[in-house]
Order: structure tokens, then sequence, then C-alpha cells
């Protein structure tokens, strides 16, 4: 009977430990998954960027291709839609969401009034918590812009995200960077 007993009482022990450890193991392959999708989802919205920003064009109205600029917001005009208008891109963080605003020109002369269309790019983006600056700004010779009233000498954009589903658990975040010229600016 005491054999039975001690037999009984190793092989539960041994069963506990065999199903944490399994429970364990999914928990942290479950939570690199998700790390991994955020991961790629950002590398896909990244070259999204980078596509719309060399797209950067003068508006449908004339002006300047550039709108503005700040560490983490970045408002300039390009055709994205393949249409007769150019249209207004605003790209900022909200969050942790790297998001997308679009304003169609409408009307004749073409105006840019009314409401963005937003879209998240993005998930997860620990920019502003990580104190990292979004968008950096390079004129034609390649130094970097730090005086953001001059956004008419930008002709080069860097954007880097730092992607991190839960911060403080492994893997720990990822910081991607991309860059891109403004076409039409090039040489002006």
């Amino acid at each position: 009977m005491i054999e039975t007993i001690v037999w009984i009482a190793i092989f539960v022990s041994a069963m506990l430990a065999i199903v944490s450890s399994l429970l364990y193991f999914y928990h942290a392959n479950s939570y690199a998954i998700e790390q991994a999708n955020a991961t790629v989802s950002a590398q896909r919205g990244l070259e999204q960027i980078m596509r719309v920003i060399r797209e950067g064009a003068y508006s449908s109205q004339g002006a300047f291709p550039i709108v503005s600029i700040e560490e983490n917001d970045f408002v300039f005009y390009a055709d994205i839609d393949d249409d007769a208008l150019i249209e207004r891109v605003h790209f900022y963080i909200d969050g942790t969401d790297f998001m997308r605003g679009v304003l169609e020109a409408t009307g004749n002369p073409p105006d840019y009034s009314g409401t963005e269309t937003t879209s998240v790019i993005a998930e997860h983006v620990r920019n502003i918590e990580q104190n990292i600056t979004t968008f950096h700004y390079y004129d034609e010779l390649g130094v970097e812009i730090t005086n953001f009233n001059n956004w008419t000498a930008v002709r080069f954009v860097q954007v880097e995200l730092a992607v991190n589903v839960t911060i403080g658990t492994l893997p720990n975040q990822f910081t991607l960077n991309s860059s891109a010229a403004i076409r039409n600016l090039a040489g002006k």
C-alpha cells in the first residue's frame, strides 16, 4: 500500500512538472509568434510609408510637397491612389498605433478641407514610450534638420519604428529603420 502511494505521488509530481513545462513553452512560443507578427506588420507598414514618401509631390493647388514636420508627425502631399488629384498624407503615432491619415482634394479649384480618413499602419509601436524619434529629416547635403521650421529644406526622410507587444517580456523590442528621398524634390 505504501509503495502504491509513493508511486502515485511520484507519478503525479512528474505529470505536474511536464504539464507546467508545456504550459510555459506554449505561453513563451505564443508571445514570440505575436511579437513576430507585429514586427512583420510594422515592416509592411514601413515599406508602404517609404513608397508614399518617394511619391511626394506638389499639391493639386500647387503648394510645396511638405506641409509640416515634427519628431513623430509628418504631413505632406503625394498621389497615393493614382488618380488625377494629389492627396494630403499625414503619418503620426497615436498611443501605440502608427497611423496614416489621408485627405482627398475636392472641388474646383481643388481644396484640402474636411476630415482625414485614418487607418492603422502598424500596432505595438513604442516610440513615444521609449523616447525614440520616429522621423529624421535631412537636407540635400545629408545634414539632419533639427529646426522643424525649416521644413522646405527636407529632401530625405528616415523612419524608425520600435515594435514591442509587451515591454519587459522577451524577446525585446525590434527597431525597424528605413529611408527614402522625395523624388520630386531631388536637385531642387
